[in-house]
Parts: C-alpha cells; sequence; structure tokens
C-alpha cells in the first residue's frame, strides 16, 4: 500500500505540475546560479577549486542532493568535457527538513541562497590553452503546492592551463575561505629536531653539537669515496717529514671547510636548496674534470707548486699546498651528494636564520668534524711514501694512484651518461688500466714484494670490472611513475606511500636502488605501498622546481614513507640498508 500511495504521489505531481509548467513556461526563471573558480590559471595534472552561487526565488526550494524520497530529483552538478576535465568532488551545503503531505519523511531541500563548491581534476598531458567549460547545476524546484520539472541552470567557465614558468594566482579569495572542501589530507612532515635543538643551545653547544655530527657523518657511505681519493692523492706526494704531512693534511681540511662554508653563507642568505648548489650535473662534472687534472700529477705530467716567494714565506715548504687545499675543495662537493638528515636539518635551519656569519661558522665546524679523519688519512697515505727503495718505486705508486684518480672521476661522471654507456664505461676502463699495470707499467719491477702486489692488485680490479659486467636479475618494488593525480588518488584512498626522490646523476640512488630496493624483504613489504619514483635529474627545469617545492625536496636521495593517514612518518636523506628500511616499513600503519 505504501508503494501504492507514493506511486500515486509522484503522478499526482506531474499532473499537477502541468498547469502550473504551462503558466510559468519551460524556462521559468526559478534558480539562478553564478560560478567561480580559485585560480586564474591552472597547471596540468593539477586541480581547480570551484563554487557555484545558486538563488532560489522565494516561497520556492528545490531538493537537496538527497531528498529522502526516491520519487524526489535530487540536486546534482554536472560537468561536460571532451579534453578530459571531471569533477573530482562536490560538496552541498547543509539541507532543511521540511514536512510535506505526499511524503511520510521530512524532506530534504535547499532554499534561499547557497553555495555548492567542488574540486576538478585537469588532465595530465592535456595541451596549453584556454578552455570553455560548461557547468551545469540539474534542479526540481518546489513550492507548497507542487513541483516543476526538473531542470538545468548552466553557466560556461575558462578554464587556462599554463606551463609551470607561468604563475598561478588565486582569486574569490572571499568565496573560498569560508568553504571547507574536505580536500586531500595534507602531508603531516617530522619536525626539524636538529633545528630544535640548536636553536635551544648556546652559540659554543651549537658548534659543538655541528662539530660532532659533522665527525658522526663519516660512518655513512657518502663518505666512503673519499676516502680512496685521498690515499691516492697524499700517497702520491713527494716525500716529507710528519710536519709537511700534517700541514697538507691540514689543508686539505681547511679546502673541505670553506667548501661547506659557503654552503652555508648562500643558504642563510638566500635559503637556496642544498641539492641545486651541490649536486647540479655541471658541478658533477668540474669535479670529475678537477679529478682528471689531478691525476695528471700522478703521471708526471706537472707538478702543484707555490710561487716561490711564497714558499719562501712559508719556512722553505715543499710543492704540494695548492694542491692540497684545491683538493679539500673539491672533496668538500664529492662528499656532498649523499647527505644525511643531519645535514638536511642544518640546511633548513640555516635558511630560516637567515643571519650568514651564522651560518658560515655551522657549516664550517660541521665539515671540520668530517674532515678531521682526513688529516690522519693524509699522515698514513703520506707515509707510504717512507717505504724502502725510492726512485722508481715512488713513480711506480704515483701511477697506481693516478688511474684510481681517473677511475673515481669516471665513477663520478657515469651517472651522467646513457644508461647503456655507463653500464660498461667504467668496468671496461678498470680492465684497461689492471692490463697496463701488469703489461707496460715496468717501474719497479725488479722489486719482487712490489711486483706481486702491482700484479695481485690488478687480478683483483679485473674481477671486480667482470662482475660489475655479469648481467645480474634484481627484483624491485611496484614503481609507477609520479604525477600529481595518482599520488592525490592514493591520499584520497588512504593508501600507504613510498616515494623515491632520485636522480641520474646521484650516486647514493644507484647504491638504494642495487642494495636496499632490491632486497627480497624490502620488495615483498613494498607491496602493502602505492611506490612512485620522482625523477629529479634535471635539477632547475620548472617540473623538477615544482615538486622539490610541494614535498621540500633539499637533495638526492629522499625516500619519503606516508601513513594511510597522509602522515609523514620518515624521511630517507642519503643511503639505508635494507635492514634499516625494513625496519621503518614494518612500523608504518
Amino acid at each position: 500500500m505504501n508503494l501504492l500511495r507514493k506511486l500515486f504521489v509522484a503522478v499526482l505531481f506531474v499532473v499537477l505540475a502541468s498547469p502550473v509548467f504551462a503558466q510559468f513556461g519551460q524556462d521559468a526563471d526559478l534558480v539562478k546560479i553564478e560560478v567561480y573558480t580559485s585560480l586564474d590559471n591552472v597547471y596540468q595534472n593539477s586541480q581547480l577549486k570551484f563554487a557555484i552561487k545558486v538563488n532560489v526565488e522565494d516561497g520556492w526550494h528545490i531538493n537537496s542532493n538527497k531528498p529522502n524520497e526516491d520519487f524526489l530529483i535530487p540536486s546534482s552538478v554536472e560537468l561536460e568535457s571532451e579534453d578530459g576535465f571531471k569533477i573530482k568532488q562536490v560538496k552541498y551545503p547543509e539541507a532543511k527538513e521540511l514536512e510535506f503531505g505526499f511524503s511520510d519523511k521530512p524532506v530534504s531541500v535547499f532554499e534561499g541562497e547557497f553555495v555548492v563548491s567542488g574540486i576538478i581534476s585537469i588532465p595530465d598531458g592535456i595541451e596549453l590553452g584556454d578552455y570553455e567549460i560548461p557547468i551545469k547545476f540539474g534542479y526540481q524546484a518546489c513550492n507548497d503546492m507542487t513541483c516543476m520539472p526538473p531542470n538545468k541552470a548552466e553557466q560556461t567557465i575558462t578554464i587556462s592551463v599554463v606551463d609551470l614558468s607561468t604563475p598561478s594566482n588565486e582569486q574569490n579569495a572571499e568565496i573560498f575561505s569560508q568553504l571547507d572542501l574536505g580536500e586531500k589530507k595534507e602531508i603531516k612532515a617530522e619536525e626539524n629536531t636538529i633545528g630544535d635543538t640548536l636553536e635551544s643551545s648556546g652559540l659554543f653547544l651549537s658548534l659543538l653539537i655541528v662539530f660532532l655530527g659533522g665527525l658522526a657523518l663519516n660512518l655513512t657511505p657518502c663518505v666512503y669515496p673519499l676516502i680512496p681519493i685521498t690515499v691516492g692523492y697524499f700517497g702520491g706526494q713527494s716525500e716529507g717529514n710528519t710536519k709537511k704531512l700534517f700541514f697538507l693534511g691540514l689543508l686539505y681540511v681547511l679546502g673541505m671547510a670553506l667548501t661547506y662554508s659557503v654552503v652555508g653563507v648562500v643558504t642563510s642568505l638566500s635559503g637556496a636548496v642544498f641539492g641545486s648548489l651541490l649536486q647540479n650535473p655541471i658541478t658533477i662534472i668540474a669535479v670529475a674534470v678537477v679529478l682528471i687534472i689531478l691525476s695528471l700529477s700522478m703521471f708526471g705530467v706537472y707538478e702543484f707548486k707555490l710561487p716561490d716567494s711564497w714558499v719562501m714565506k712559508a719556512g722553505g715548504a715543499k710543492t704540494g699546498m695548492a694542491g692540497a687545499f684545491f683538493m679539500g675543495l673539491t672533496m668538500g662537493i664529492v662528499a656532498a651528494p649523499c647527505i644525511g638528515p643531519f645535514v638536511l636539518g642544518l640546511v633548513t635551519y640555516v635558511a630560516a636564520k637567515g643571519d650568514p656569519v651564522y651560518g658560515f661558522l655551522m657549516f664550517f665546524f660541521m665539515a671540520v668534524g668530517l674532515g678531521l679523519p682526513y688529516l690522519f688519512l693524509a699522515l698514513f697515505s703520506g707515509k707510504i711514501k717512507a717505504l724502502p727503495k725510492a726512485g722508481f718505486w715512488m713513480e711506480a705508486v704515483k701511477h697506481i694512484f693516478g688511474f684510481l684518480l681517473v677511475g673515481m672521476a669516471i665513477y663520478f661522471i657515469g651517472p651522467l651518461l646513457p644508461k647503456e654507456v655507463n653500464h660498461y664505461f667504467l668496468p671496461v676502463y678498470m680492465i684497461l688500466a689492471a692490463l697496463y699495470l701488469i703489461i707496460f707499467d715496468k717501474l719497479a719491477n725488479n722489486i719482487l714484494g712490489f711486483r706481486i702486489f702491482k700484479i695481485a692488485f690488478s687480478v683483483i680490479v679485473i674481477a671486480l670490472a667482470a662482475y660489475m659486467l655479469w648481467p645480474v636479475e634484481k627484483d624491485s618494488p611496484q614503481w609507477q611513475k609520479y604525477s600529481d593525480q595518482a599520488f592525490d588518488l592514493a591520499i584520497d584512498s588512504n593508501e600507504k606511500i613510498i616515494i623515491d626522490f632520485y636522480a641520474d646523476w646521484c650516486i647514493p640512488c644507484k647504491e638504494l636502488d642495487a642494495m636496499t630496493f632490491s632486497d627480497p624483504r624490502v620488495v615483498e613489504l613494498s607491496k602493502e605501498f602505492d611506490c612512485f619514483k620522482v625523477d629529479m635529474t634535471q635539477t632547475m627545469s620548472d617540473e623538477t622546481e615544482y615538486i622539490r617545492d610541494r614535498f621540500n625536496i633539499v637533495g638526492m636521495p629522499t625516500v619519503l614513507i606516508i601513513d594511510s593517514q597522509a602522515n609523514e612518518v620518515d624521511r630517507i636523506t642519503g643511503f639505508l640498508s635494507p635492514e634499516d628500511f625494513q625496519n621503518i616499513l614494518e612500523e608504518v600503519n
């Protein structure tokens, strides 16, 4: 009986509506709309807020989006586009509950003036330009006696899609500031605990903290490449006493400290991104060139030497001082691409502080802590020259160190080359260098012990190169190419997320791929996450800068771990072992 009653009421509405419809006409202007957008320009693969201000004629109401009765027509918002624009979300105001004789329960309605808001998704890869998009508001207007047939009010909006170099400015703030669209959850980043610690400490204690932090950085893989370079350079120095070796090592550390001090000053003045300063491909190329230049001195092409007048003022110190200092300047850059959380926090803190003197001191003391072990390494490396049978022995050792420096240059320049070339470049060089040492370099071969060492060393190098060339199939997480749309969908779906920000020139990024992300346990745990890779190779491009700003990326590699509530539970900067990475993933909810 109840179903029959509702059917009868629905038919009655149509019958009663007919004379009224004839009286008012099909285009009766009972509902007026105005559509507003939140931005003057939008980017590909982004979002745009819209608001529809609806005005219902006095004495009339319209059904809400959920009118409580199946036979009543709900209000709706539609967008028609052949270019891929879609309405992602619509939010209606709170409706009123009114009682009518035709319904057993109150009917949910809108009346007077109200605002319906929502979000339009901009398609990825859409051509730049202006697009005319019709927005339609569907409704059914009723009064206390009858209902009109369903109708639609329409207004066309213009959406301007621009490239990232064109600014996108907010508009209609007076409307959107009062709306809560319940948009995607904001990623809650971890606090800068390093900055908090330094802020609560005095200057002396802060300098001590950053010194110890720099010292602790020597326990991370990012500084491992410095060891063979340091041994190679100081091991090839001309003979001298402990005082000279200490002085050369001190200049080396001071050069490294100066590099980081410049970073501190520039960061404090401009808030510049650490990665942009020291991870630019041009900088990497410069480092490789310097290593090649330094290797030439190992082969006797030239010799670093200060002007004679400087040498006399320095108490007759011998050659190598300029080279040691210049080497330190370079090594500060070599260590930089693999920055750890400590350096990340320090960069952020110094940038916020905005004091160049303070920034200089913080980074200078951090670099002194980082470089201190290399002062002793320089002493040890230089003492290699104190071995017996000088002359040809020294030249033979210098040749080995020269090949090591060239190998390090290739190691750093490799990620900038095509992957097919990079895979073979360093191993082939290692094989050729080892064969040269065995077959063509006859220096000191009359010393049996050295000849055995050189042959054994060369065989090990050839074996390592062969291992590098051996094809190996490695498993990895199911990486997706990053896009705002895919990431936002994962956030809205309460998915756990891993985002790997990498660059082709970033050496620790390669280490993460080869050692950590290929670990079977990591691969298995990653199946519980949406995994994204973000290519940051083009450091200064508009797209890279946009992503860098959105996620506050300071250097590569950076890996963000986000839980199902959109909280950033960990921000990994630099290399992390498979075991440690597993432990982090297992704790994410």
